[in-house]
């Protein structure tokens, strides 16, 4: 018993050092572009901005294989630090900067036919087929895929009521 105990202890030891090893000799370094670009990004994950998430969009920033304005949650402030950033120019004339909104569903026209619950990327649909489904507004990020989706028309864009919980100050206004 004790030789076994032992013995398992002994190769515990062997094995992680050769990981320990293994991790430090065979890391491979990102680019660290990519992630000083991702920490400035929202990280909603929404997909908004054509891509699977946020880790993405940075990776191709970085290599410059997409504009700076790709981001709508970001704005014009997040596209200006991104310009400046990076280094280029950037055309604000096409971005907008809206105000926080939720999906909300009118119980009263869902027929629950589950197409916005599986095109909403940060799961805050809730129901099941044939069901009224619902919408966690914490979870909402605003992403509007839902509302392109819905055969009935019964999820619209409704602004954010502020509360103590999602206050913030104005961001100050940026003359371009």
């Amino acid at each position: 018993m004790f030789s076994a105990l032992v013995s398992l202890a002994f190769l515990g030891l062997i094995l992680g050092s050769a990981l320990g090893i293994a991790a430090r000799y065979l890391k491979v370094e990102g680019n660290p572009l990519a992630d000083e670009i991702e920490s400035m990004l929202p990280g909603s994950q929404c997909g908004q901005c054509g891509f699977p998430g946020c880790t993405p969009a940075a990776s191709a920033l970085a290599e410059g294989n997409a504009a700076v304005t790709l981001c709508p949650p970001g704005g014009k402030s997040l596209a200006m630090e991104l310009a400046a950033k990076l280094g280029v120019e950037a055309n604000l004339s096409e971005v907008e900067d809206k105000a926080p909104r939720t999906a909300t569903i009118q119980e009263t026209l869902c027929i629950g036919c589950m197409k916005c619950f599986k095109r909403c990327p940060t799961d805050a649909i809730l129901g099941g087929p044939k069901q009224i489904h619902a919408v966690i507004s914490d979870a909402c990020t605003g992403c509007e895929k839902c509302v392109d989706i819905c055969p009935t028309e019964c999820v619209s864009m409704k602004p954010v009521a502020v509360t103590l919980q999602n206050w913030h100050w104005p961001k100050p206004s940026i003359s371009a």
